[in-house]
């Protein structure tokens, strides 16, 4: 069944839950991580200790790791600082250009990349519209705006959706 532009793959409560092996066993070479609420809580500097020992787990297996943001390169160069991964800003997601170039800079197809991130209308459409996997982790808490609020309401039933076509996986 061809999935929805809006519905992902998969889903999780947290980049945490997702192991590499998994990735791996769905022929998956290449990770592209959104940051803001998908890896830390919106406008946290640097990783956490625990973003990077995941973020090391996913490269000891062997996967190449990506940041796609679309925040601006000094936050982006600041994040990645202690991570050392390959990085795009200014992505503009849902655009594919950001996984196309991680893919292009890998040496991997979009097929075997996976994109992981908190937000349907850019996350998940970006992965759609690269060819790669989509993930969705469930946003970490954070005093959202109007803006954000709503874009959440607008997610909720593709939410749905995928959990109607898992419930019985």
């Amino acid at each position: 069944m061809k999935n929805h532009s809006f519905v992902p793959d998969m889903m999780f409560d947290s980049v945490f839950e997702i192991e590499p092996e998994m990735l791996i066993e769905r022929n998956i070479r290449a990770v592209v991580l959104d940051i803001d609420n998908t890896l830390v809580t919106y406008g946290v500097a640097e990783p956490t200790e625990e973003v990077i020992a995941w973020i090391e787990t996913l490269k000891s297996a062997g996967l190449h790791v990506a940041i796609a943001s679309n925040n601006h390169e000094p936050r982006v160069a600041l994040f990645n600082k202690k991570l050392g991964v390959f990085t795009t800003w200014e992505s503009k997601k849902p655009s594919a250009r950001s996984v196309k170039t991680a893919c292009e800079h890998f040496g991997v197809k979009a097929e075997e990349a996976v994109v992981i991130g908190d937000q349907i209308f850019t996350d998940v459409w970006c992965a759609r519209n690269a060819g790669a996997l989509a993930i969705l982790v469930k946003p970490i808490p954070y005093p959202e705006n109007l803006f954000f609020k709503c874009k959440r309401i607008l997610e909720k039933p593709f939410i749905r959706t995928y959990r109607r076509r898992h419930q019985n996986k």
